[in-house]
């Protein structure tokens, strides 16, 4: 039995949390967590039970662990997102091209297993269940619906990533991991978000001032009203991909997060959620400034400085070889050789090193992303408090206040010719390069069809949600916007394709080894081969309209 150590903190001691390395273990061994867990020379839990340290002690580990800005989950950030999400979205790519791994489309287990699988039943999941064992749903109501507001927020990002995965069953024993549909696992999502949502109502009319979470919290300072702000727009974000599979919960969902009785949504850029605290670093800062390994994707170039977007310069830096110009990377290029230009591609546009520090708060849902949720759900004829432009202006605008730009916003939203630019690979032109993808310009238009209003919000919110690349590789798999360009170096064998592009990640082999039963049911609630060109439940191929 393989294990896996993690450290979580309190205020007055460091307990040993060990959770097991595969979920199909983990799952199976959660009977023996006092033999296995039990430290003779540590405090003990009644000891512990003061100040909520015996429940609240958890919480920073799976609020770091979310989108890993804890200094010892960075390796299983850069497997989980920069070399998945970031890529497939067209925000990054890597500055060596020709190699044959994920961003090429040949899936690599090692980085698919040792990304989000694992690592969110490790970090989110497991934690959680020990949250739940220690009894918070009856001693600590309030705590209880943070954990499910996270558990919901973590886990989306798993199964938006491969589809069924283990939930409704995980942590009751058992031998197997009992895998769940998509369908099944967003109906639970909003289960549990409508339970955080009545716990942390009934906690505030009773407490209205109270901030018992206040010391565990990297996010809102135990601010309960902000947190449910947060769960409410959470909903919508779900509620919006099942447009295509289920548009009635859809809609209901998404009105649902919009009632003011139940606390709002996002709407201030102050309310965005951020993780930022002691012990954590923003990834994208490792990835760029100390492992040096990744670079900004064409398609941000194109976008970007097509549009003239005043964000350019707070998300990249200006290409080293090419001194005052952005110049992005083309994701699973060809490179050539050159003996004028070797390893040129290694000074193209780096993510900006003074937006991106080790003290930047990781991004998990901003205010922005929310209006243009709601602009989308307008323009589906929703109650979104607003109309789709009055919507989609207000989140161009708190986008650009986010990142110190906002002075410029009535131009930007004027612009009615800039479009996006071609891409021109300085090193390769002849295999790299390619023309713009879309002639969407910005400013908005009344008279245009329904579709091309949706180019326009998403292409914006796909501007709005960097860094977030999963979020926003999920958004183009939903919609096809924006259209971002293909990969050129296709190394998947036929299993995906090129035009389509990539899907979802496959299962961990390891998972065919321990939990082979459900794994393949698995495979069977996905309605595929499990390959990277298999579609998820939310993702139908039909037109959005």
């Amino acid at each position: 039995m393989k294990r896996t150590n993690f450290l979580y903190s309190t205020k007055s001691t460091t307990v040993l949390f060990g959770v097991l390395f595969f979920v199909g273990h983990l799952v199976s061994c959660t009977k023996n967590f006092e033999m296995y867990n039990t430290n003779p020379v540590a405090i003990s839990d009644k000891e512990l039970n003061v100040d909520f340290n015996d429940i609240g002690g958890f919480f920073p580990q799976v609020q770091k662990n979310i989108y890993a800005n804890d200094p010892a989950s960075i390796v299983n950030m850069q497997l989980a997102q920069n070399l998945t999400g970031d890529q497939f979205s067209g925000y990054l790519a890597l500055p060596q091209m020709g190699a044959s791994n994920n961003t090429t489309y040949n899936l690599l287990d090692a980085w698919g297993s040792f990304g989000y699988f694992n690592f969110g039943f490790n970090n989110v999941m497991g934690p959680i269940n020990e949250i739940k064992r220690r009894g918070a749903e009856t001693s600590s109501p309030d705590f209880w619906a943070i954990a499910l507001i996270l558990k919901v927020e973590g886990m989306h990002r798993v199964t938006d990533i491969y589809g069924p995965i283990p939930y409704s069953k995980f942590g009751l024993g058992g031998t197997d991991a009992v895998y769940d549909s998509q369908h099944d696992i967003y109906k639970q999502f909003f289960v549990e978000l409508d339970q955080a949502v009545t716990l942390l109502k009934a906690y505030m009319t009773a407490f209205p001032s109270a901030k018992p979470f206040a010391k565990f919290d990297l996010v809102y300072a135990g601010d309960y009203s902000r947190w449910l702000k947060f769960a409410n727009s959470l909903r919508l974000r779900l509620a919006m991909r099942l447009v295509k599979v289920d548009p009635s919960t859809a809609k209901l969902q998404a009105e649902k997060a919009m009632d003011a009785n139940n606390g709002g949504v996002l709407t201030i850029n102050e309310e965005n959620m951020k993780v930022v605290g002691p012990g954590t670093v923003h990834p994208l800062n490792i990835f760029t400034n100390v492992w040096d390994c990744t670079r900004m994707g064409a398609s941000m170039e194109s976008f970007l400085t097509g549009y003239n977007d005043p964000r350019l310069s707070k998300y990249f830096d200006p290409s080293v070889a090419f001194p005052g110009k952005y110049q992005g990377v083309r994701g699973g290029g060809f490179y050539d050789p050159q003996p004028s230009s070797p390893a040129i591609y290694t000074n193209f546009s780096k993510a900006s090193t003074t937006s991106f520090v080790f003290e930047t708060p990781a991004q998990l849902m901003t205010a922005a992303e929310v209006y243009l949720l709601r602009a989308e759900g307008a323009l589906r004829g929703w109650n979104m408090g607003g109309t789709a432009k009055e919507l989609y202006e207000s989140g161009v605008r708190i986008s650009l206040a986010q990142w110190g730009v906002g002075g410029q916003a009535d131009a930007y939203l004027n612009n009615s010719t800039s479009k996006p630019a071609d891409y021109t690979d300085p090193i390769n032109p002849i295999k790299n390069s390619a023309a713009a993808t879309t002639a969407i310009t910005i400013k908005w238009d009344e008279s245009v069809a329904n579709e091309q209003k949706l180019e326009r919000i998403l292409t914006q919110k796909w501007i709005a949600l960097f860094p977030e690349g999963q979020e926003a590789w999920t958004e183009f798999r939903r919609t096809g916007y924006p259209k971002i360009f293909p990969i050129v170096y296709n190394t998947s064998g036929g299993r995906i394709d090129t035009k389509i592009q990539i899907r979802r990640l496959n299962f961990p082999v390891l998972e065919y080894s321990v939990n082979a039963k459900e794994v393949a049911k698995a495979v069977q609630l996905l309605g595929g081969p499990d390959i990277g060109g298999t579609r998820l439940w939310w993702d139908i191929d039909k037109g959005n309209f």
